[in-house]
């Protein structure tokens, strides 16, 4: 490997959205973007990085959007927590497939499918090269999958937590929807804030910014993007406490 193709952090949490697996369907679950995700996944592990992974569960069931239309807000967030399990256990399964040695651990205890949440069998997974897949967020209601993303990120000693998204970055609008908007190489904490620019909740912001860990937002659909982005390649935002 070359100088230029070391990876420049040695621990990182990927958080991916549960959109980012629909692929082109509307709803649920498409293997074949699985696959495609977890073959990225595959190839910085076995660069020797230590991964662990958070996953959302937007394509299954979204707790704040049920809520909203009057579900008792604990039991929605329960909901999408479950979720979380199902996108978890199909991301450990694709990855299972290409040869990588993978643990799903959960916030909620089901022993019959994974782990419970343990810190320190986490980290010794990780020391063995596995990849750990945290589910079922913090395991309470009213907090979003950004921040368990983030709580896992600090309690792992992570050095950097990786956003991937459907764009390649954080920018000033929707480059979706206004073909103006500007892309950013790096932002503050404060800046983020600031500018309600949303690229994950408020509190998972300040909880990476009290533990002095950079968040890399980049698009988890480019083929190879996250080897490019590890290796301090390839085009992404990144967030930290100097701009």
């Amino acid at each position: 490997m070359s100088s230029s193709d070391a990876p420049t952090y040695k621990r990182i949490l990927l958080k991916i959205s549960g959109e980012v697996l629909m692929g082109d369907q509307g709803f649920g679950i498409d293997m074949n973007t699985v696959k495609a995700v977890a073959e990225e996944v595959a190839e910085v592990a076995r660069m020797g990085v230590e991964l662990c992974l958070v996953i959302g569960g937007g394509n299954i069931f979204r707790g704040l959007s049920k809520a909203a239309v009057g579900m008792e807000r604990s039991s929605a967030d329960y909901m999408g927590m479950l979720a979380t399990v199902m996108n978890a256990l199909a991301m450990q399964n694709a990855l299972e497939k290409l040869g990588v040695d993978t643990r799903v651990q959960s916030a909620i205890q089901m022993n019959s499918v994974c782990e419970p949440f343990i810190r320190r069998r986490a980290l010794r997974h990780l020391e063995k090269g596995r990849v750990v897949i945290f589910a079922a967020g913090t395991g309470a209601p009213y907090f979003t999958t950004d921040t368990a993303a983030a709580l896992r990120a600090a309690e792992m000693t992570c050095d950097a937590l990786f956003k991937g998204t459907s764009v390649d970055g954080v920018y000033t609008a929707d480059p979706k929807k206004d073909a103006s908007a500007q892309r950013y190489d790096r932002l503050s904490y404060m800046e983020v804030l600031s500018k309600d620019l949303r690229v994950m909740d408020a509190s998972a912001v300040s909880l990476m910014r009290e533990n002095d860990i950079p968040i890399v937002v980049f698009s988890i659909r480019e083929a190879g993007g996250l080897r490019k982005v590890i290796t301090g390649q390839g085009v992404h935002t990144v967030i930290s406490e100097q701009a």
